[in-house]
């Protein structure tokens, strides 16, 4: 399951899922004072960024290290996302992950593991140790999809006003079922290469 450029981005962003954590974003930036808000949002960005960028330069020697494969890591990345994306369906934001709004968020919940969980670990994980020769595209893929969800994150709750409760609700399931298929991908090229490329 190769990936390019812009489809390594897409499925970050789907793994990311931003606009599915508007309502999470609201929530915690509750506790937040106004003019914090940006700050907050691009410190909490940062440090998630830095976490994945870690899982992705680190990849191959992990996986070395835990004496995993490659296709291993495909089956239980796609196990994962599925899991990720059966909650974005079945779900409301504010249920798939414990909001604390009377404080401001440091870390918790917002970097670690809103942003930087174990689907999109697994995901730049993946990416690194399938095509390590693309590292720049990724690199870069992650840095876009990041952007992006500062700016989303910065922007909540105007986001959320514009275009209503009902349709954030709906922009997380068209993701979650995508997000879906792409899980799906991911289980059968690893059962694929397990089966028919052992080597």
């Amino acid at each position: 399951m190769d990936h390019t450029f812009v489809s390594a981005f897409v499925l970050l962003l789907l793994v990311l899922d931003p606009f599915g954590s508007l309502p999470i974003f609201v929530a915690v930036f509750k506790g937040v004072a106004p003019e914090r808000r940006t700050r907050v949002a691009v410190r909490e960005v940062l440090i998630a960024f830095c976490v994945l960028l870690g899982f992705m330069l680190s990849g191959e020697g992990f996986l070395r290290l835990m004496h995993l494969s490659e296709r291993s890591l495909e089956v239980a990345g796609g196990v994962i996302l599925m899991i990720i994306a059966i909650r974005m369906i079945f779900a409301s934001g504010g249920e798939i992950y414990a909001t604390d709004g009377d404080r401001e968020p440091m870390i918790f919940p917002l970097a670690v593991p809103l942003l930087a969980g174990p689907s999109a670990m697994a995901t730049v994980l993946l990416l690194a140790s399938r095509q390590p020769e693309r590292l720049a595209y990724w690199i870069g893929a992650l840095t876009l999809a990041m952007i992006v969800c500062g700016a989303v994150m910065v922007l909540a709750e105007p986001i959320r006003r514009w275009i209503g409760s009902q349709m954030v609700n709906a922009i997380e399931k068209l993701m979650g079922l995508v997000l879906t298929a792409i899980a799906v991908e991911m289980v059968l090229a690893g059962l694929k290469r397990y089966f028919f490329d052992p080597s």
